[in-house]
């Protein structure tokens, strides 16, 4: 008899706990924070930008209108001119290869 009251109460304790705690997901709002985009090196006509979307826009006309000052490096100098311009669109730098940045920007909700 007290093996079978014991039984019952556990499956009333189990029961009561599975219906008060409720599990939850610990981001609800959905499962994307960041978006990334690409400037990908190719010349000074040929450098683009890979959108979140996939989108891709070449930057060589903006580059182009910059005159390059004297003993500069070319590929450092409109690198950071097409940094300059999308960090105005809120991204910010996350990390490069030799011919690649990264930024990243948070998603609104």
């Amino acid at each position: 008899m007290k093996m079978k009251l014991a039984a019952i109460i556990v499956i009333i304790a189990t029961c009561w706990a599975v219906h008060h705690f409720q599990v939850a997901a610990a981001d609800p709002g959905g499962f994307q924070t960041f978006e990334y985009a690409t400037i990908r090196w190719g010349g000074r006509e040929n450098t683009h930008l890979i959108r979140p979307s996939g989108k891709v826009e070449i930057l060589g006309p903006l580059l182009t209108k910059i005159q390059r000052p004297d003993r500069t490096d070319e590929r450092s100098f409109y690198m950071s001119v097409a940094m300059n311009a999308v960090a105005k669109e809120g991204f910010e730098f996350v990390g490069m290869t030799p011919d690649e940045i990264v930024m990243k920007r948070a998603v609104a909700r």
